[in-house]
């Protein structure tokens, strides 16, 4: 997403005649840079998310998903709700809300295309390794898309509808709705800023009724016409956190203070949740101490509503916050921490992680969309391996790589070096 950040207003203070007009001419608003914690921490999702998306992948078994309630698709829409903030809240605040709006619409058409060649591109190359490979698994059945080619017409229209969206392709439609919903947020910000938090709430309440006590099943979209399935990603609940994070970066939520007890409590919650937000380690608490994991079983069925990841479970929003004020808290003041300096060798190392990270972070969209292509190709690759541990870190390496060239390739592509004069 390029941000178009607003420019602040200068006051000058009144000066006689002569002296004001000649000390306010030379006045410029002055530049402000992307906040690094947006890009770094964005930047982190895309690693775990290409880690989680390859088939098969030892190292799953590692990111924050098998520890907590949220894990990288939290990180994801928060940092796009907060990118979101610096590239459209702008378009708002200067063209007024049919300007931005359009703006927002034409990122809805560029992320809709993005998910339809993603969609195309996948099933081609699961149709070419079972049509040419000859190999024993079936790669079509293994997304789901038998019904795509056995039965394609009505898939199709399906698909360009968005009432066919099948799991592996299933957080670009999310992403979608989402800033399909930002018009109607900005609207309310015209009313009152409770409004705003009034609207997102009560969306996000239709989708999980259960917090009121009106049982499971709420606001959701159909994902397939054969089955009573739904879009694994409710875009009705995430919503909640994608405004939280626009919010944080709009300037509706002040930042949060950092104090001993806010990080303590934020500490506590994130420790402690663990064995009821992730059956890892549960099986831990439960091989150390059979008798409390008995006390936390019954918990964890109770609770499944609250954590659950379709709707965006309360237990899943108070988790990430927690998390993120821990990462507000180490990235220090204006990420100060994630800005390198120094000439030592461990400076010059975190320097060169930190330029890659951040650059990975920047263009999202771009590396999200060749990631879960690339997640599948090294999952056919590991298929003909013994998916030893070398041979698995070695992938992991790889597409780790692969993803920082095409995040560097898509900046050069997007700066038109073409137009550059010489």
């Amino acid at each position: 997403m390029a941000p178009s950040l607003p420019q602040p207003d200068i006051q000058v203070t009144s000066l006689p005649n002569a002296a004001a007009n000649q000390a306010a001419a030379p006045v410029q608003a002055p530049n402000r840079s992307r906040d690094p914690r947006l890009d770094f921490y964005r930047g982190i999702a895309m690693f775990i998310i290409l880690t989680a998306h390859i088939p098969g992948n030892r190292w799953t078994g590692w990111i924050p998903a098998r520890f907590g309630f949220s894990d990288a698709t939290e990180i994801f829409v928060f940092c796009s709700g907060m990118a979101s903030a610096i590239a459209f809240g702008g378009s708002y605040s200067r063209r007024g809300w049919m300007m931005g709006s359009a703006r927002v619409g034409f990122r809805v058409w560029q992320v809709f295309w993005a998910h339809i060649g993603l969609f195309f591109f996948i099933a081609m190359m699961m149709a070419a390794l079972d049509t040419y490979g000859g190999f024993e698994k079936n790669y079509v059945n293994s997304l789901n898309l038998g019904h795509f080619f056995k039965d394609t017409m009505p898939q199709l229209v399906g698909l360009f509808t968005l009432t066919y969206v099948p799991n592996y392709f299933d957080i670009l439609p999310m992403y979608l709705v989402v800033l399909g919903l930002m018009p109607l947020l900005m609207a309310m910000e015209k009313i009152s800023l409770w409004a705003v938090a009034a609207t997102s709430i009560a969306i996000w309440l239709a989708a999980n009724p259960y917090v009121i006590g009106l049982g499971p099943d709420g606001l959701a979209l159909p994902a397939e016409p054969w089955s009573d399935r739904k879009w694994f990603f409710n875009p009705f609940g995430w919503q909640l956190l994608f405004f939280t994070g626009f919010a944080f970066m709009k300037g509706w939520l002040p930042k949060p203070p950092v104090t001993k007890l806010l990080i303590a409590a934020a500490i506590c919650f994130v420790v402690f949740s663990a064995p009821f937000g992730a059956w890892k380690v549960f099986r831990w608490v439960e091989a150390w101490n059979p008798d409390l994991a008995d006390t936390i079983h019954p918990v964890w069925s109770l609770t499944s509503e609250w954590r659950n990841k379709s709707d965006f479970g309360l237990l899943r929003f108070i988790h990430f916050l927690s998390l993120a004020y821990l990462g507000w808290v180490i990235a220090g003041d204006g990420g100060k921490r994630l800005i390198a300096s120094g000439h030592s060798l461990g400076a010059r190392i975190w320097a060169v992680l930190l330029k890659l990270i951040t650059k990975v972070g920047q263009q999202s969209l771009a590396v999200f969309v060749f990631s879960m292509a690339l997640a599948r190709l090294i999952g056919f690759a590991l298929d003909q391996t013994d998916r030893a541990i070398t041979t698995t870190a070695i992938a992991n390496l790889l597409g780790y790589g692969l993803i920082i060239l095409v995040a560097f390739a898509a900046a050069w592509f997007k700066s038109q070096p073409w137009r550059a004069k010489r």
